[in-house]
């Protein structure tokens, strides 16, 4: 039998891994009777820690809210999934610093065999580049930016703030101001993005987060709407396919469209059909030279009229193709 300790110790475990508890299910877990867990869940309350109970039929334990940060009992796999975790945040700017202190504090307490564990998982694994599939650093969010966001739409408060809409805009170039209601916040492709409303035009627009530069005080509070598509997630992945990347094209295609679709994931282009053997693939991406390779992947002959940068790109890259070949000719 556990001691007295111990028993609170794994009592403490048992709340924080679930929200509620019966008595009899405590006293199952514990090896004790009713009226030990009633004793250990008075102790726990002396000791500072909220344990809320409801009586009755449906009755059961909780752990409040408390004032503080109550300890936190992690098993071991646990313990080593959230110390490899934390060795590896990346993505957003401001976390850094706070994942190296709380991981110093978690490897403090860790037991020996188990900081050999973490020390041993972090000096086998090299981490590779975040971005492989683009010669564009990935963008970096700081974490204050999205816990305002998150605020406002939990709020229910309209955002304002400058959108300057990516690296394609001309450098002088003024941002668009925006002032809108926010629905939800969505990350694809290590990118974050705003689901937000116009209540002035009643329009939806996914916002890329790093290229919001927010506003304070923010507007009035609103009443939220229902959300006229099927979900976040596949909005923003259409609406950026469309109109959310830093290089937009308009690429004609010599295939049907039922051709096209089946060659692309449909997230990254909107296919327009034109006849029977032709259409418009409407895509982009964070740099033209990103985007003249991967229109070359389809597999299908194709032209582009523009813009100017990715009709230079693609010449770029005929050059690059045509040299690689012995004997072909090479185009001017």
């Amino acid at each position: 039998m556990l001691t007295s300790s111990a028993r609170l110790l794994a009592l403490l475990g048992l709340m924080q891994s679930r929200r509620r508890w019966s008595g009899p299910e405590l006293a199952g877990r514990l090896g004790v009777s009713d009226r030990t867990v009633r004793k250990d869940i008075d102790r726990l309350r002396s000791l500072g820690y909220p344990v809320d109970a409801a009586r009755g039929p449906g009755g059961h334990y909780e752990l409040g809210v408390g004032a503080a940060l109550p300890p936190l009992l992690l098993d071991e796999d646990e313990a080593v999934a959230v110390a490899v975790g934390l060795r590896a945040a990346s993505g957003v700017t401001g976390i850094e610093e706070t994942s190296v202190r709380a991981l110093a504090k978690l490897e403090a307490v860790l037991p020996h065999h188990l900081r050999r564990q973490v020390a041993a998982v972090h000096d086998a694994v090299v981490k590779g580049p975040e971005n492989t599939s683009s010669n564009v650093r990935d963008p970096q969010v700081d974490a204050g930016l999205l816990q305002e966001l998150a605020a406002a739409i939990r709020d229910r408060v309209e955002v304002r703030f400058d959108d300057h809409a990516g690296t394609g805009r001309p450098a002088d170039a003024p941002p668009d101001p925006r002032q809108v209601e926010p629905y939800r916040l969505v990350s694809w492709q290590r990118r974050w993005y705003l689901v937000a409303r116009d209540a002035r035009t009643g329009t939806w627009a996914p916002y890329r987060v790093d290229w919001i530069e927010l506003k304070s005080p923010g507007g009035r509070r609103f009443s939220p709407v229902p959300f006229p598509e099927q979900d976040f997630g596949s909005f923003v992945l259409r609406e950026v396919a469309a109109t959310g990347w830093a290089v937009h094209a308009r690429v004609r295609v010599d295939a049907a469209a039922e051709e096209v679709l089946s060659r692309i994931n449909p997230t990254v282009g909107v296919v327009e059909p034109v006849d029977d053997g032709h259409c418009v693939l409407v895509t982009g991406g964070d740099s033209v030279e990103v985007v003249a390779v991967w229109i070359g992947m389809l597999g299908l002959d194709f032209h582009v009229d523009g813009p100017a940068a990715l009709v230079e790109a693609l010449r770029v890259q005929a050059r690059r193709y045509a040299a690689a070949v012995p004997g072909a000719p090479r185009p001017r």
